[in-house]
């Protein structure tokens, strides 16, 4: 593979003499040095001048993020390949200091959690797009915008705080290093997290504000007190390889999938359905929502569940909308819901609010307990004592048990074990409402 596989080699999007062009160059010669293929690398970037890097990614895949959490949605990708996928796939951030600052509980936890990624951080001690602003990381006496005298904060030293966090592979290098290709060629190719923090000097600002040169930049790091080179590598196992192990090594679930990976249950659902599930805080609504998903997993078929709820979490109400089909599921959203299942007038008032109830339609199945007030709907609303009957806590699942008594698309033993997985030992006080399943 030649660079121009992966990177362009042109200047880009930057300004004159910004270090962004060379960081870029050299990871372009570390993954022509690697030979990935292209399509086995994605580059995530993050909001600020280094977020212009995607122009300059030629063939493999990029994903633009918001501020600070790319390590974040770099982390996810590795994960669910290094779990679900293939496990080819090699994750790169590129993240400035600012997105740095802003998301270092991010880059914390990818150093506890070590997956395959490599973060590339352009440390050039200031928010360069948007000002030239003081950052976590801008020296003392360096000036910006924000600090025209000098800055009298000490900044935070990256790199020591993911060797605290145990990171794998840590190393802190300028932009004109000529070994910095070689650098991050090694991070790319380590099997976990690896971090560079490259310094570099920001031509529009740090320059202009500070007497410094690209040939100074190296005083700056000493005077910072910043250790360079590669601080740290040694690596461990990363988190897709333990939880494989864990997982291989744990016994079979029995509830879910018979010995030869086959459902344990069977179905009878021949189309995509979406419910909407909703009542009060703190009355297991979720939960409900949560035993039917599970029972439809355990059958075989396709589950998603999306839940909402107000920021105070427990008053107020309580909505779950859960989408169960044969076929994969790409589109989380209930546009027109199949069934609405409503407990308790602190649901319905949501629904409403939320326009629920304006998407329901002439074929849509309405649940609703038999004390709650309803606006006027398109259907007749099927009444039923729910609360009375099973108490608030268990009115939720009380739904749940009348939908699949009425559509009859998941068995009763589908229902009973999922419940008995998720509850545990509160399962004696679903009994009653589980036993009415036949």
């Amino acid at each position: 593979m030649t660079q121009a596989a992966y990177l362009e080699a042109k200047g880009g999007p930057y300004c004159k003499g910004c270090g962004h062009p060379l960081v870029l160059r050299s990871l372009g010669a570390a993954l022509e040095r690697l030979g990935l293929a292209p399509a086995d690398v994605a580059v995530v970037t993050d909001i600020g001048c280094v977020g212009l890097a995607d122009s300059q990614i030629t063939t493999p895949h990029t994903v633009h993020t918001t501020h600070g959490r790319s390590t974040a949605f770099a982390s996810g990708m590795s994960l669910a390949d290094s779990i679900l996928g293939p496990g080819r796939l090699k994750t790169i951030v590129l993240i400035g200091d600012g997105g740095a600052m802003i998301g270092i509980s991010h880059l914390i936890n990818g150093a506890l959690l070590n997956p395959d990624v490599t973060v590339l951080v352009h440390n050039n001690f200031l928010f360069g797009m948007t000002g030239g602003q003081n950052s976590a990381f801008s020296p003392v006496d360096f000036v910006t915008a924000t600090t025209r005298d000098g800055s009298f904060v000490p900044p935070l030293d990256l790199a020591r705080v993911l060797l605290a966090a145990r990171a794998p592979y840590v190393a802190r290098m300028l932009t004109g290093d000529r070994d910095l290709p070689d650098v991050i060629e090694r991070a790319v190719a380590h099997p976990g997290f690896a971090v560079v923090e490259i310094l570099e000097l920001c031509t529009a600002y740090g320059t202009r504000w500070n007497p410094l040169t690209g040939a100074t930049l190296r005083e700056v790091a000493d005077q910072a007190g910043y250790e360079l080179g590669v601080l740290r590598d040694e690596p461990r196992p990363t988190f897709g390889a333990s939880y494989l192990e864990r997982h291989a090594a744990a016994p079979a679930a029995t509830d879910a999938a018979g010995d030869d990976g086959a459902p344990a249950f069977a179905h009878c659902l021949e189309r995509t359905v979406g419910l909407v599930l909703a009542g009060t805080a703190g009355e297991r609504v979720q939960t409900a929502a949560t035993i039917l998903a599970t029972a439809a997993l355990s059958c075989g078929l396709h589950a998603t569940q999306k839940n909402d709820y107000p920021v105070t979490v427990g008053t107020g109400f309580s909505v779950s909308e859960v989408i169960l089909g044969p076929e994969p599921i790409l589109y989380t959203g209930i546009e027109v819901p199949d069934a609405v299942l409503v407990v308790s007038q602190d649901g319905a008032r949501e629904l409403e609010r939320s326009g629920v109830f304006g998407r329901v339609a002439a074929g849509t199945l309405v649940l609703a307990d038999e004390e709650v007030e309803l606006p006027a709907l398109p259907v007749e609303a099927v009444r039923l004592p729910f609360r009375a009957e099973a108490g608030g806590k268990q009115a939720a699942l009380a739904a749940v048990v009348a939908w699949v008594e009425r559509d009859g698309a998941l068995p009763a033993e589908a229902l009973r074990a999922a419940a008995a997985e998720r509850l545990g030992r509160h399962g004696d006080e679903a009994a009653s409402v589980l036993a009415r399943l036949r």
